[in-house]
């Protein structure tokens, strides 16, 4: 992993500093998979939920055969449950679609994954069983040609020094969470610390 070997060795950078950028890089590269589970988890717990009630309905549903009124009332929670269900089952999928498109994403290198979602058409995307996609490489390498400045490392220019509270930097802020730039930071830190300063107190 070449991003973290390098805000490693950046020499000038503080113990903080360090486990503020491994902490800003992490969600790059790794997709904390809780967040795949817990819905999983919550669709699982009320399939099971509605598979009981299912039951309970069709026990009532034979004991009150004769009456019609009440036969019908019973069906129509049991076609509630079922859509409930079935929209459960729609959940999991997209769920299980989103979090393969994210992580294979990122294996393109992509600087902002929603960014560059947004921009797929991901209705004619197809998630194998093997957790590839058919038709993502073609969409990426189209996007590469109209918007390469959505792949890679962001590149910056100019390390002016700050004048009256503002960097003469024309540049993007490489502490900023959309351009960061750890070698551009190393190299403001080494050759400017005071624009560097600034530059660290106006990243969003």
């Amino acid at each position: 992993m070449e991003w973290l070997k390098e805000i490693l060795t950046i020499a000038d950078l503080s113990i903080e500093d360090r486990q503020d950028q491994i902490q800003k890089e992490l969600p790059k590269y790794f997709i904390p998979k809780e967040k795949f589970n817990t819905v999983n988890e919550e669709v699982k717990a009320l399939k099971v939920q509605l598979d009981e009630r299912d039951g309970q309905l069709d026990t009532l549903k034979k004991q009150v055969k004769d009456n019609s009124e009440l036969t019908a009332k019973i069906e129509e929670l049991q076609g509630e449950n079922k859509k409930v269900k079935d929209d459960a089952e729609i959940k999991t999928i997209k769920q299980k679609f989103d979090f393969a498109l994210e992580l294979k994403l990122r294996d393109f290198k992509v600087k902002n994954v929603k960014a560059v979602k947004a921009l797929l058409a991901v209705d004619k995307l197809k998630l194998n069983d093997d957790e590839t996609f058919t038709g993502l490489e073609e969409q990426v390498n189209k996007l590469k040609e109209t918007d390469d400045y959505l792949f890679g490392d962001t590149t910056v220019s100019g390390t002016g020094p700050p004048e009256e509270g503002k960097p003469d930097y024309k540049g993007k802020n490489p502490w900023s969470k959309e351009t960061l730039n750890l070698s551009e930071q190393g190299k403001i830190l080494k050759e400017n610390p005071e624009l560097a300063k600034v530059l660290k107190s106006q990243a969003k």
